[in-house]
């Protein structure tokens, strides 16, 4: 069919594309002038194709068609007339002109919602159905015949902008391209629109969108929803016209703690919260209100209100002011090369450097001791006004964030009182699951559960995705300078150090960890690894490449290392917190925001680093911490869109799950630290009593819950029995018991569960002829004790040798002296790669095993000596991807390339 299309923008340009695919000729093209010398997308289109565009700035003039115009477009011939986004008004003599007349398509369910305002309309009457018409044209406004109709569900917080992107323009494009070709076929319909139901609402413009406050809560929902973002709902507050975005719904039967904003003709104030703009409609009930713009155009947080600088500025005492004449004098004197200092001069744009804001945080105090700036008050407040704005708010004491709210768990435990929190850490804020939900969290010590926690659903998950959304899009935290984002984990690194004992014994009663080991490694390497990234902040940066494809060579080709966004941890039992640190610290480090899902039977350090995190000071949804099940937790962050990365640590079963399911969702970035049955050579040439003591700490230390544990140890066979005997003598002198007991060596296994499979690991072991030298019985008293287990006259085949215990569980096989390949051999035969080690004095033989063990970690006379800027990691299937140093950053980071011409 020969097609005249009529219309504009990137929809118009979709429909043009599609309907030439479909194999129409367009005879041409009918668009708007360029503006400021640019033109419509659809005219840009067309132009590249060589079909004919016009650019009328008018089809009509005083009501009666530009004759010149109608023969213009006459001479095209067209068969139909397809108007996809057409902003103009077109004359009878061209709508009817066509063998088939003209379609336009509209954006909402006819007879609803006529005019040129119809979304809008659509979501400001609260619709619960939405949806698009192409229709016949008539000489009446949107009164034509129906030809197709497709509708969708209208979400409770959807704007024009999201129902537009979801629904109204892909599946737009596609129906008006079906409509042309039922038309083509001969099977378009004309169905006459009815009466009933018909409305025609005004077109919004900025002055007839201003808010009507005697509504309801949802009412007025609706009318911000639906004018946003344009033309924008309004309203006078402080005497100055504000612009609302981000509407949402709250539930009313949450408490609201806040800053009261009187709004003149709103039913009571609004409260500035740390969430947003709480308002309130004449019902009682409330809406939230996420950004506010004001007249000159800044745009803020809501949150931000009473702290935003000169949009809402706090007036001056006569002392204030002398204060503020002071630090002017103070500025001018850092900024020799600024004839004057105005309230918009910009300390760093002006010149300043680090040792200046050590200067100025100084000069403030000597003025003014009870105003104690740090010096990244200055960093966030940088023109002269927000900088006196900021000490005048701190000087009357204004400037405190809202208070953590926390319904802490208390313990008088281990000679310190620990203060728990239990639910849910979403945006900011401790928050009950969906329905109240909640499980046992139980002491592994001795069975007894420890609190109530509230579990996760999968309204939960994505509740916390869109805050770690909103936060890295449109938060500080994504816009954020590098070097104060590694600020803020550095002072959430010496606030756990503050709590590191409150820390440890929490590690202590949720995982059974001792309380010693606790304290030096869970804690304190999570401490270390939070201070390490915090210094790669900064350093994150890409490379020059010389490229020579062309002639002459003037191009410049540069990288960028830029966040992935939004990213999911999944983490195990055995480390609680460290597997946290590891995963998390170089998350955050390099800029993303954080859904992070702990084991759900060690969830209790999560949550407390959660509020430690709030109290430093990190911003709403960077971090967002959901105790819950991995079936249902895991698996919607697995499938999640929003979600671009995910880093887990687990079973290498759950790990191929996790990794197929990304890759159906939305090819996710994974890295992967799964399971381990790490072999420890031990040749007869090594320092025996080191051996012994490091061989027994790669299977036994942290009861053994450990994934590079030492899965089977290789002895060579001159030392076998000798080696055998001391660590047997060994084992029978470790103690036993309460982790908290600092004398304690070996505490109770994590949970139940585990302690069953640990049992049974080791029935299967004496069934297939291995020989128990000692240990593998369950203990029998209250708790999840398990013995420190020893197994000799281990073969290749046995179940014990191939698959993983992650227990306190040596299983010890022979090599004969001399056969150095056999025993690498026998080493490398699994699927699994995640550490190895070696024990020998001859450094030849140490480096030439060392390159042949097939594992990401190899130590040499030693074991478990992991740090935090030694990159860590499996082969084969215990994943791939790495913890810890420069090579974690790569991990939760995307390179970009870009290359200009000059």
């Amino acid at each position: 069919m020969r097609i005249a299309v009529i219309g504009q923008s990137l929809f118009g340009q979709e429909v043009y594309k599609e309907l030439r695919k479909d194999g129409h000729t367009i005879v041409g093209v009918f668009t708007i002038p360029d503006k400021d010398g640019k033109a419509d997308p659809l005219a840009t289109e067309a132009e590249k194709d060589g079909v004919p565009v016009f650019k009328f700035p008018r089809w009509r003039l005083k009501g009666q068609a530009i004759q010149e115009v109608v023969t213009q477009y006459k001479a095209t011939g067209a068969e139909l007339n397809v108007l996809p986004f057409c902003s103009q008004f077109i004359p009878m003599e061209v709508i009817d002109h066509p063998r088939h007349g003209s379609i336009i398509y509209h954006p909402s369910l006819l007879p609803r919602h006529r005019g040129a305002s119809a979304i809008n309309w659509t979501l400001i009457h609260g619709d619960k159905k939405g949806g698009f018409t192409v229709f016949w044209a008539d000489d009446g406004l949107d009164t034509g015949p129906i030809l197709l109709q497709r509708e969708c569900d209208v979400e409770p917080n959807d704007t024009v902008n999201t129902i537009y992107k979801r629904f109204l323009f892909p599946e737009g494009v596609k129906g008006t391209v079906e409509a042309v070709r039922l038309i083509a076929e001969g099977k378009a319909p004309k169905i006459t629109q009815p009466a009933e139901g018909a409305t025609y609402e005004c077109i919004q413009k900025k002055d007839n969108a201003k808010i009507d406050w005697n509504q309801s809560a949802e009412a007025l929902h609706n009318w911000i929803r639906g004018n946003d973002k344009v033309p924008g709902a309004w309203a006078e507050v402080d005497g100055q016209k504000v612009t609302f975005y981000g509407s949402s719904l709250v539930d009313n039967g949450t408490a609201v703690n806040g800053q009261p904003l009187e709004i003149p003709g709103a039913s009571q104030p609004g409260i500035v919260t740390k969430s947003g703009l709480v308002l309130f409609g004449n019902d009682g009930k409330t809406l939230l209100v996420k950004n506010l713009q004001f007249e000159d155009g800044k745009m803020i947080a809501a949150a931000q209100y009473f702290r935003s600088g000169s949009s809402a500025a706090v007036e001056l005492t006569e002392e204030e002011k002398t204060f503020a004449v002071q630090m002017r004098a103070v500025w001018q004197s850092i900024l020799s090369n600024v004839s004057q200092i105005e309230d918009s001069t910009d300390f760093f744009k002006s010149g300043a450097a680090s040792m200046d804001v050590v200067r100025l945080v100084e000069e403030v105090k000597l003025r003014a001791s009870s105003c104690q700036l740090q010096n990244e008050d200055v960093y966030m407040n940088t023109t002269f006004q927000d900088f006196i704005q900021m000490c005048v708010r701190k000087l009357r004491g204004e400037d405190d964030e809202e208070e953590l709210v926390v319904d802490y768990v208390e313990k008088n435990i281990n000679n310190m009182t620990i203060k728990m929190p239990h639910q849910l850490f979403i945006n900011g804020e401790f928050v009950d699951a969906e329905g109240g939900k909640t499980y046992k969290t139980i002491n592994p010590t001795d069975g007894t559960a420890i609190c109530d926690v509230s579990l996760a659903q999968i309204s939960d998950v994505d509740r916390a995705v869109a805050a770690a959304k909103e936060a890295f899009e449109e938060g500080e935290w994504g816009k954020m300078n590098p070097r104060d984002r590694g600020r803020l984990i550095y002072r959430l690194a010496d606030l756990m150090e503050e709590h590191q004992e409150e820390l440890a014994t929490i590690e202590a009663i949720d995982s059974g960890a001792v309380y010693t080991l606790a304290l030096k490694t869970h804690v304190g390497m999570s401490i270390q690894t939070f201070r390490y990234f915090a210094g790669w902040c900064d350093k994150i940066q890409g490379s020059t490449i010389p490229i020579n494809q062309a002639r002459p060579n003037r191009n410049l080709t540069f990288t960028k290392k830029e966040p992935m966004g939004v990213c999911a941890i999944v983490i195990p039992w055995n480390y609680p917190l460290m597997m946290l640190a590891w995963k998390t610290a170089a998350c955050l480090a390099a800029g993303n925001t954080v859904v992070l899902k702990p084991a759900q039977v060690t969830p209790l350090t999560a949550l407390k680093f959660a509020e430690l995190a709030a109290r430093a000071g990190l911003p709403k949804g960077v971090i967002n911490i959901l105790p819950g099940s991995g079936a249902l937790v895991g698996q919607r962050l697995s499938d999640h869109p929003d979600v671009r990365k995910l880093g887990f640590t687990g079973s290498t079963e759950i790990g191929k799950h996790i990794m197929k399911s990304c890759a159906v969702s939305n090819v996710k970035k994974v890295s992967l630290e799964l399971g381990g049955k790490s072999p420890l050579i031990i040749f007869s040439d090594c320092e025996m009593d080191k051996a012994v003591r490091m061989g027994m700490s790669s299977v036994f230390f942290n009861k053994g819950e450990n994934c590079i544990a030492a899965g089977r140890l290789f002895v060579e066979d001159s030392i076998h029995d000798l080696f055998v005997q001391k660590v047997v003598e060994e084992v029978k002198k470790m103690k036993i018991g309460d982790p908290l007991d600092r004398s304690t060596d070996h505490g109770p296994q994590n949970h139940k569960a585990h302690l069953d499979k640990l049992v049974e690991y080791c029935q299967t072991g004496v069934k297939e002829g291995a020989t128990l030298v000692c240990g593998g019985r369950q203990v029998q008293r209250p708790g999840f004790f398990f013995e420190p287990t020893v197994f000799t006259d281990v073969q290749d085949h046995m179940y014990i040798a191939k698959e993983e215990s992650f227990g306190p569980v040596m299983i010890i096989s022979k090599f004969k002296s001399g056969e150095v390949d056999d025993v690498l051999r026998r080493a490398n035969a699994t699927e699994y790669g995640l550490a190895s080690g070696v024990f020998t004095r001859d450094i030849s033989k140490a480096l030439y095993v060392s390159e042949r063990l097939n594992a990401g970690t190899v130590f040499v006379n030693t074991y478990n000596k992991t740090d935090v800027a030694a990159p860590f990691g499996g082969f084969k299937q215990s994943g791939f991807g790495k913890d810890l140093g420069q090579d974690a950053l790569n991990e939760y980071l995307k390179t970009k390339t870009v290359t200009i011409e000059y």
